[in-house]
């Protein structure tokens, strides 16, 4: 397997990795400049020339994987017998040093309801280096030229066609994912808020909408759902940066987005357990009121 088809299986997966990259060669080595290793958790693929080097390599790499925010960095390596590693010793007579990249598990969102506001939205999220789930009922939104403007996204982009239950798109979603609820049916709305407070392992759940909907909206949570207060507040509404009050499309996007930044900040990462992350696949989101 390549080392980019390694990364994308990471990615999809959910899971925390490094890359590790032979950064230049002095002299003589395994490997020349430019050779790679990926880690995973348990899996390795490629190599940087085997030994001590990769073993080194590799323990420092799991390290990583395992701390809350790490930071690129290079390891150099001599290679002669006068030099002992925990591994053993390469007596090639060179000098390596390597980079190891750490590749974290990406931000998740899923954004449901393609309208004016969630196409507005889908662009400025398109930028970022996240997985972009967009669901919609309705097959127009998501037809191919509508959502031409995403085609140099930084982003990869999953596209849902619900036709019949978009809440069951919700277990769909990877561990963690940011749930935003901005659909064209206020009774979709209502079933959206109802599955995602019912559905494990999400992330922030925001919803779109006056405050007159979730005042009916929580009743309806409590009484019909079943409910508690705390778990009903798990939903945000408004959503979106307060004191901008803007009614665009384009200013409500702006306003969600960068409210869903912030989260992203202030949340890195929101704890995804181990064996949750394995079982499952990715998204991310946050809130504002407004209109469609």
């Amino acid at each position: 397997m390549s080392w980019v088809a390694a990364v994308a299986r990471l990615r999809a997966r959910r899971e925390p990795g490094v890359l590790v990259t032979v950064a230049t060669v002095r002299g003589h080595a395994p490997r020349r400049a430019g050779a790679k290793l990926v880690v995973g958790r348990t899996e390795t693929w490629g190599s940087i020339g085997g030994g001590n080097i990769e073993a080194v390599a590799i323990d420092r790499a799991r390290e990583l994987t395992g701390a809350a925010d790490p930071e690129p960095e290079m390891m150099e390596f001599a290679l002669n017998d006068k030099v002992t590693g925990p591994h053993g010793v390469q007596c090639c007579g060179g000098a390596v040093t390597v980079l190891l990249e750490p590749l974290p598990v990406v931000e998740a969102v899923a954004v449901f309801g393609v309208g004016h506001v969630g196409l507005e939205l889908a662009r400025i999220l398109a930028r970022q280096d996240l997985d972009l789930h967009l669901i919609d009922t309705r097959p127009e939104m998501l037809a191919d030229e509508r959502l031409g403007v995403l085609a140099d996204a930084v982003a990869q982009v999953h596209v849902h066609r619900a036709l019949l239950l978009p809440e069951e798109v919700l277990g769909q979603l990877p561990p963690g994912a940011h749930v935003l609820i901005m659909t064209h049916d206020h009774a979709e709305d209502a079933a959206l808020c109802d599955a995602a407070l019912r559905t494990a392992g999400l992330g922030s759940i925001g919803l779109i909408g006056s405050s007159a909907k979730w005042s009916r909206f929580r009743r309806r949570l409590a009484t019909e759902g079943g409910h508690d207060p705390a778990t009903i507040d798990r939903i945000k509404t408004p959503i979106g940066i307060p004191g901008i009050a803007g009614k665009e499309p384009a200013t409500i996007a702006v306003s969600v987005a960068a409210d869903l930044l912030r989260t992203f900040e202030e949340g890195r990462h929101w704890a995804v357990p181990d064996a949750v992350a394995a079982a499952a696949y990715a998204p991310v989101a946050e809130p504002l009121a407004g209109g469609r």
